[in-house]
């Protein structure tokens, strides 16, 4: 009798401690993340599912979640373009941060699918060249790759580094889209 007690406490201890183990996981080093909108086509689709690692340094070009300025309860998912201290410019779809074109390759496959002339990346007025003024210190100038309809630094403004909750990593749903990120 004592061996079954034994063998159901030693199983019962088992199953809190995986627990308590997930639980950690899942607060303090990744979170799932399911993709809402088309904002970040075509690196990112409306329905996917995707791992977000914690407490991560926000570094250019990673896509962080971050909670919606604009929306109470809502994230949104963007790519960071610019950091503290950066000058960022657009002079017709070349991107130019500190005075120094630098290459958006994430962008081709969108870019070559344009057929009406005009640059993906535009101002809030339309315009093809435009600059956002120094990001300041603690923020970051986020951008969805889907540049015509996000709802981004743009529009919201510049985004409180403190506020993201996520680098995002990796695509686990659907199946066929498994995998790493590529930024």
């Amino acid at each position: 009798m004592k061996d079954k007690n034994y063998e159901w406490l030693k199983s019962a201890l088992f199953l809190i401690g995986l627990v308590v183990v997930l639980v950690a996981v899942r607060l303090f080093i990744f979170t799932p993340v399911v993709v809402k909108g088309d904002s970040m086509d075509p690196t990112l689709q409306d329905g996917e599912r995707v791992i977000a690692l914690l407490n991560t340094k926000v570094k250019r070009f990673d896509i962080v979640t971050f909670p919606a300025p604009d929306e109470p309860d809502k994230y949104y998912i963007k790519r960071v373009i610019g950091l503290p201290g950066d000058t960022v410019s657009y002079q017709n779809d070349q991107l130019l941060i500190n005075g120094k074109k630098v290459a958006e390759p994430y962008l081709n496959e969108y870019k070559k699918d344009l057929t009406d002339g005009m640059p993906l990346t535009l101002s809030p007025n339309q315009e093809a060249s435009f600059k956002f003024e120094k990001v300041p210190a603690g923020k970051i100038l986020v951008l969805g790759d889907n540049r015509r309809i996000s709802k981004d630094t743009r529009s919201i403004g510049f985004i409180d580094e403190k506020t993201v909750s996520g680098d995002v990593k990796f695509v686990f749903w659907p199946l066929k889209e498994i995998g790493f990120i590529n930024k």
